[in-house]
């Protein structure tokens, strides 16, 4: 008999898991996310799962964690301050794929050096000038590093990854080391994500091994990578832009063994995000274009995942554009407002009951706003400065620290940042005004769901008449959100082209007609194809609605509120290595792997040697992440051209994949 423990660290809760010889599911518990300290939060779930059935720690012999926080931080634009460094690039490649957005402000540099398409140096890299940059940034807690051509030689990389090494203590994130695909600019925005994400999953990591080790158990640290697959602690650490989306492929993994099917959508609300994937033949797809996360397209490779700014703690938003008086959920998570009173339950109430007596409604009532607790200062400008000393590390009402809309810019900048918490109205709450959920306080629920209710739309109407009415609207807001950001999923994948963008689609009259079966002169149908397995802890609220508004069958497994920790340890250590063969002239084959391109005269010995290699590297570092009885697959790719009646190579990519399930002693 041996145990085995998933962890799922998510923007709200984290879960835990325990399942018995690989088999069935043996304990559970949930914990909040404790945001200031992630060890207090996992330990609580560990200890809770671990009690239930008096599980002795030394007998867990695997212990594997997913988490959404990598998602969330980009989905809600947080992340530490960088600097990137692009070398053979110009000034203007920087506008693609969405650098300076990613860049949010950083410092960044553009110095000559760079390779050309076969891996020769295009020109010397500009060392002095970096060297003098370097010493002159201040407050970066990482660097990014992207040289032209990288993938074909990442000599250049590796020479400024050296010398900030030598002036600074600061992680170093490679463009090379992230993709073996070209396009400069993409790599570049993936080198920044993962460098800003560096310090996030590297405390998580730190936070959830020692906790680990605090319990008793000796068991080694597995986390889940994007693309479902198991990868080991310091793997993950080295790139923790790998993690992105890492819950919800975990889900994926988590809602197959669950329910056996092959055949399915799936779509996992959390606190945060909504995660809808597409499951078929018994696998995730893996998105060939990179993981796309908010507005960014990542080159990561990970599964085909659509993730939307909804949840059950997005924040519920007053539309005031029009004579309409319509409500939004997202992107942005808040606390729950019945979170914040079970934490603080006398301000929290005295606050609400104050605002309740106002004869009018205020844009700041039932929100508030707190410090997170951080080990250090935050480097501020003096007027976010000075808007960050109003606010303590209790909940305090928004009023009392916004003063101008200088303020609230301010407010919008600490948030970003992740220094502040703003606690709001959220779905959540409707949910507790309803009965549909008692996990905190419904009365605070009640007082900020009523307070949200008299406030007015454009058209100078009362948003409802009651609580209970605004609680209505509120979820079935969500489910309206959430069916059409599965029908947006669903449009996307579809393989006819039907003449518009995926979310005009999804709303378009002609789909909202036919999702409630008009049937007049013409008879239009409509609706979802496959089975949606519903996933999280409130799909069991909310999903029934999304099945009957899309006409299809929804599945709600047992344990699906914990499928994420299930998926994070019942999945396989998947490594794949990648290499290219180019042909600048004929008869002339350069292999590009790890530094300058090797020539080979035949085209059979350059794919031989490539394959080994790559074979060696792949099962090389599935060993290192724990892996055992590794099976191999190559994948070639040969692009050929006919000229003069004759086909002449051109170029050939070897994909490598090494796998195997983790090696598990038994006790």
């Amino acid at each position: 008999m041996s145990f085995i423990l998933g962890v799922d660290t998510g923007g709200t809760y984290t879960d835990a898991v325990i399942l018995e010889d690989e088999e069935r599911v043996i304990a559970f518990a949930k914990a909040l996310t404790t945001h200031s300290d992630l060890s207090l939060g996992i330990g609580s779930a560990i200890q809770k799962a671990v009690k239930q059935r008096n599980t002795a720690p030394e007998k867990i012999s695997l212990v594997s964690l997913s988490t959404t926080l990598a998602t969330n931080a980009l989905v809600e634009g947080q992340g530490d301050r960088v600097a990137l460094i692009m070398i053979g690039f110009k000034d203007s490649d920087l506008e693609k794929h969405s650098i300076f957005d990613a860049l949010k402000g950083d410092p960044f540099l553009v110095i000559g050096g760079g390779h050309n398409y076969a891996g020769f140096e295009k020109s010397p890299l500009e060392k002095n000038k970096l060297s003098k940059w370097i010493s002159e940034i201040k407050g970066v807690s990482a660097y990014a590093i992207c040289s032209q051509f990288a993938v074909r030689n990442p000599e250049h990389e590796l020479e400024a990854a050296e010398i900030i090494r030598k002036l600074t203590d600061k992680p170093v994130s490679l463009s090379h080391q992230l993709s073996a695909k070209l396009n400069g600019p993409k790599r570049a925005l993936t080198a920044i994500l993962n460098a800003r994400l560096i310090a996030l999953i590297d405390l998580l990591i730190i936070k959830a091994e020692d906790v680990i080790k605090s319990l008793g158990i000796l068991a080694p640290l597995m986390v889940v990578r994007g693309d479902g697959a198991l990868i080991s602690a310091a793997q993950a650490r080295e790139k923790p832009i790998e993690t992105i989306l890492s819950g919800p492929a975990a889900s994926i993994v988590g809602a197959r063994w669950l329910t056996g099917e092959t055949e399915a959508i799936i779509s996992d609300i959390g606190g945060t995000t909504t995660d809808i994937a597409v499951l078929m033949g018994g696998k995730p797809a893996i998105d060939p274009r990179g993981a796309s996360v908010g507005p960014y397209r990542t080159m990561v490779e990970a599964v085909a995942m659509y993730t939307f700014g909804l949840g059950g703690d997005s924040e519920v938003k007053l539309q005031v554009e029009g004579l309409g008086g319509d409500i939004s959920l997202g992107p942005k998570r808040v606390i729950p407002i019945s979170l914040a009173a079970a934490i603080e339950p006398d301000s929290i109430h005295q606050t609400l009951d104050s605002q309740l007596k106002n004869e009018t409604p205020n844009d700041f009532d039932a929100r508030f706003i707190r410090r997170t607790r951080a080990s250090t200062e935050p480097v501020l400008s003096e007027r976010d400065d000075k808007v960050y000393r109003r606010i303590g590390e209790q909940f305090y009402p928004m009023s009392e620290v916004v003063k101008s809309r200088l303020d609230l810019q301010s407010v919008v900048k600490l948030v970003s940042m992740g220094v502040v918490q703003i606690s709001a109205l959220t779905p959540s709450d409707a949910s507790h005004v309803l009965g549909k959920s008692n996990a905190w306080d419904k009365n605070a629920a009640i007082k900020a769901v009523d307070l949200f209710a008299r406030r007015r739309g454009g058209s100078g109407e009362l948003l409802a008449d009651s609580t209970s009415q605004m609680a209505e609207r509120i979820v079935c807001q969500l489910t309206e959100q959430t069916s059409s950001s599965i029908l947006e999923m669903a449009f996307s994948e579809e393989k006819v082209d039907f003449g518009d963008k995926p979310h005009v689609l999804a709303k378009h009259p002609l789909t909202q007609f036919g999702l409630s079966g008009y049937n007049d002169l013409i008879k239009v149908n409509v609706g979802i194809n496959k089975k949606i397995i519903g996933l999280g802890a409130s799909a069991l609220s909310y999903y029934p609605a999304v099945g009957d508004k899309l006409n299809c069958e929804v599945i709600l497994p047992e344990h699906a509120g914990v499928a994420n920790a299930i998926g994070a340890v019942v999945g396989k250590i998947v490594m794949r290595e990648t290499g290219v063969i180019s042909s600048p002239s004929e008869g002339k084959y350069l292999v590009h792997l790890d530094g300058k391109p090797v020539n080979f005269t035949s085209e059979v010995k350059a794919l031989k040697v490539l394959e080994e290699k790559l074979t060696e590297k792949s099962i090389q570092k599935a060993k290192e992440a724990g892996a055992e009885n590794v099976s191999v697959n190559i994948d070639r790719e040969i692009k050929t051209a006919n000229i003069e009646n004759r086909s002449v190579f051109v170029e050939a990519s070897v994909l490598v994949e090494a796998s195997g399930r983790p090696r598990i002693s038994k006790s």
